[in-house]
């Protein structure tokens, strides 16, 4: 029997793995790999040190499937390169092992489902954005009222800092300094 090693992975700077650190220990992980990065990228240091490191026996253990992939394609290629290397896959949450037949099975049907539940929260995206645009709105990131983006530039040159000129005039003060570069005007001081 090999070792387990735990594999956590979180989207954001802001999140943190110890939460899934500790479970993965729990479930005996003698060594937990991380990345902090996006599920959609599909360049994972932490993951890829982990099958480096990983022996035939060991078992790559995850505390949910999304954490190892986003999409059943990409669950089903990273299982395979673990089977190429005799390494098995034991996801905590959804209790699948593939190190056994059925464990494999029900690998294989929860990505299924997990795949099938994306699809169906992209479509009603999709619905609702129809939908929204049949009443005559506008989904998505409003037009910038550049009637208030030139007035801002207005009090900037007439020495009102930008932060209260955005204050002023209700939009995002990072929006004024974007529209001040596009037009070659400097900072103030």
């Amino acid at each position: 029997m090999g070792d387990i090693l735990g594999y956590a992975r979180v989207s954001t700077g802001d999140q943190d793995v110890a939460g899934q650190t500790m479970r993965l220990e729990k479930a005996g992980a003698i060594k937990v790999f991380t990345d902090v990065m996006s599920g959609k990228s599909m360049e994972r240091p932490g993951l890829a040190e982990l099958i480096a490191y990983a022996r035939k026996g060991d078992t790559l253990a995850v505390v949910r499937l999304d954490r190892l992939g986003r999409s059943l394609a990409e669950l089903l290629t990273t299982v395979e390169t673990l089977r190429g290397q005799g390494i098995a896959l034991l996801s905590l949450e959804e209790k699948i092992d593939t190190s056994s037949a059925a464990g494999e099975l029900i690998f294989h049907v929860f990505g299924a489902i997990a795949h099938f539940e994306r699809r169906l929260i992209s479509e009603r995206t999709r619905d609702g954005i129809a939908a929204a645009r049949a009443k005559g709105k506008q989904p998505g990131r409003q037009p910038l009222d550049m009637a208030k983006v030139h007035a801002a530039i207005k009090l900037v040159e007439a020495s009102i800092s930008p932060t209260e000129a955005a204050r002023q005039l209700g939009i995002g003060r990072s929006t004024i300094y974007r529209e001040m570069r596009r037009m070659g005007i400097e900072r103030p001081c």
